[in-house]
């Protein structure tokens, strides 16, 4: 679903990321991990068209996006979220989601669609709705709503897409016990039942180890490690650098 190879970003002088490889299977639900500074959302960036790699490739699905932009990578089937919630908080919920759903039914430059158009737009907007258990909250201002809710509207918009592909930035930051839980079984029931291939950058090692089924770790902007949870859990380098102890705190 996705490969990338040797990829590095350079700003000026600052090498951001440095020659970093990782493979991504359909169906698969991958972590990527690091502390403050090692690369994670530049890396986030390339893979999603934001920023091009200064050398390197990004294929996805069999097909070289390294030079190809952001909105034509969502076309091809990748779908994200950001650090920074991106949401309509003066819309509903359903508006927020039905302007997604309507750039999925062609109707981008349309100022008066089809009425099948307009029909499936509101046909994906419920379809999003009902997935990630929003339905009750439709018409709710997004701005009202609690910081969980707002982050699972925002996904409901990625999701509305039509991605194969489900690029998720930090998706429990800023979040109490009860809604990282809330966020976390949503992830598990996108990927498990509903068979999306995700990355996700986190920082709580709770999600990390209840999700993934594989680990990229970043250091600096460099590779440090990869592997399953467990080759993570007893890498001393990953602990050394970022994880601080972590077999002791396996159990979480």
């Amino acid at each position: 679903m996705l490969e990338i190879r040797n990829v590095t970003k350079r700003f000026g002088s600052l090498v951001a990321v440095r020659n970093i490889s990782m493979s991504v299977k359909a169906g698969e639900l991958r972590a990527i991990i690091g502390p403050n500074g090692a690369g994670k959302t530049t890396f986030f960036n390339m893979i999603s068209g934001y920023f091009a790699p200064t050398e390197g490739t990004i294929a996805f699905d069999g097909q070289d996006v390294t030079q190809v932009p952001a909105h034509i990578r969502v076309a091809l089937g990748m779908g994200r979220t950001f650090q920074i919630t991106e949401i309509f908080p003066e819309l509903t919920v359903h508006e927020n989601v039905l302007t997604a759903a309507e750039v999925s039914a062609g109707q981008t430059l349309h100022m008066l669609p089809t009425r099948a158009d307009a029909k499936r737009a509101e046909d994906i907007a419920a379809e999003m709705l009902a997935l990630v258990g929003l339905t009750n909250k439709a018409d709710r201002l997004v701005g009202e709503l609690a910081h969980g809710d707002q982050r699972v509207t925002e996904i409901a918009m990625s999701l509305a897409q039509r991605p194969r592909l489900l690029l998720l930035d930090e998706p429990t930051a800023g979040m109490g016990d009860q809604e990282t839980y809330d966020i976390t079984a949503l992830i598990r029931r996108l990927h498990r039942e509903s068979k999306f291939t995700i990355v996700l950058i986190e920082h709580d090692m709770r999600v990390v180890f209840h999700l993934a089924d594989h680990i990229t770790v970043l250091d600096q902007g460099n590779l440090l490690a990869e592997g399953t949870p467990r080759d993570i859990a007893a890498s001393e380098a990953v602990q050394a650098a970022y994880l601080g102890g972590l077999k002791s705190k396996r159990s979480i």
